[in-house]
This record gives structure tokens, sequence and C-alpha cells, in this order.
């Protein structure tokens, strides 16, 4: 089970919605560090300009009894636009398959090379 709160509901008081993923299923939240971003030569990009087929980094919430790779509070890489859109308590929410998603972020580690030898 997943616990989905709201931080303001209408009453004032942060309410929590239990949410059970199903087989293969991830939930997740879409990082907000999606504003302004520069271009190699430093053009700035404005957030709201089109990009075609632009991977997006998100927050994994909550996931399925079938999921091996991925674990709640991972950072994952996915497309944004191939994904259901889920709209729970006034946040949007996507929802999608395990196999959608291209690359999950790790802490990097300073001490050692990170090659197997």
């Amino acid at each position: 089970m997943t616990a989905v709160s709201d931080s303001e509901s209408r009453t004032g008081a942060g309410v929590k919605l239990e949410i059970q993923l199903l087989h293969d299923r991830v939930l997740a939240r879409m990082s907000t560090d999606e504003g302004e971003r520069r271009s190699t030569g430093g053009i700035v990009i404005p957030a709201t300009a089109q990009m075609a087929r632009r991977l997006t980094w998100g927050d994994v919430l909550g996931v399925g009894n079938n999921v091996r790779n991925v674990k709640v509070g991972d950072r994952v890489l996915f497309n944004a636009e191939d994904q259901y859109e889920v709209e729970i308590q006034g946040e949007a929410y996507l929802v999608m398959r395990e196999r959608d998603i291209h690359a999950i972020a790790s802490e990097r580690t300073e001490h050692g090379t990170g090659l197997y030898l």
C-alpha cells in the first residue's frame, strides 16, 4: 500500500489516501525542477518550449507487487507523454509500467571507481 498525502485539504488538515498498485505498475510524481534550463551554448530555454520526445525525471511514490528493480523513493527517468496521468486529491501523478522506465538515478559514491574488475 502506498500512502499519498494531500498537504492541505479543504478542511485544513493533511489527509492520506491509501493506494495499492497492482502487478508491475509504478506511481510517480514528476520532479518540480522542470523549469528553465540552459543549452550548452548558454541560451536560456523556457519551460514552455516544446521539445520532441523529451524524457523526464520523477520520484517513485509507490510500486506494485511484481516490480523488481524500482523501489519507493527512487528517482527514475521516463517519457511523461506516454504515461497515464491521474489526479489524486488535486495533485497530478503518473502511472506507468516498470518496463517504461529508462533509468534509475543512484547516489554517487566518492570512494570507489565504479569499475568491476
